[in-house]
């Protein structure tokens, strides 16, 4: 799943498992109070990858793994974001994340019969330090969005954003340099 060759999403009990376990313990943060702040930290350190600093994740939220997730220090996402994180999902210091966003690495093959059989692949997702992304931007498997970057709302990523830059719009193009 990690190298980005095609990988059984569907029907490998291991995955399923993992997916199983995750959710488990997303379950259990999407339904605490928001006065249990320690209570959200402590399950979110159980799933989670590499964290640096300190973070806030605001409830709901979903992803798959957790731990394929990497937060950089004084990171804060809104509500209802998404991260499917077959690949790994690399977010750097001081970023933050509006309502209703989505990371996606996982892809699925053009060839019905792949796809058919549940195979699908993953390519990793990399935002830099320093970036705003807006209300409901998608960025789909394999982009990486360059340090200094505005998100504009409503943006699909579909390719690299180059550091110092606005980019806004589907597909998601610069702008002007920042």
């Amino acid at each position: 799943m990690l190298s980005g060759e095609l990988y059984d999403a569907n029907y490998d009990p291991d995955l399923i498992a993992e997916r199983r376990n995750c959710k488990i313990v997303l379950h259990e943060i999407n339904a605490l109070s928001p006065a249990s702040d320690d209570r959200r930290y402590e399950l979110f350190r159980k799933i989670l990858g590499n964290v640096k600093g300190e973070f806030i994740i605001e409830s709901p939220f979903h992803c798959d793994y957790g731990y394929n997730i990497e937060l950089g220090e004084n990171f804060y996402m809104n509500v209802n974001c998404v991260i499917l994180d077959e690949a790994k999902v690399t977010f750097g210091d001081n970023v933050f994340i509006a309502p209703n966003c989505a990371f996606y690495t996982a892809g699925h093959p053009f060839d019905v019969e792949q796809r058919n059989r549940g195979l699908e692949y993953a390519k990793p997702i990399t935002v830099g330090n320093n970036v705003w992304i807006g209300g409901n931007v998608v960025v789909v498997p394999g982009v990486t969005i360059g340090d200094n970057c505005v998100i504009g709302a409503g943006s699909v990523v579909t390719k690299d954003i180059p550091a110092n830059s606005l980019a806004v719009g589907n597909p998601c193009k610069v702008i002007r340099e920042i």
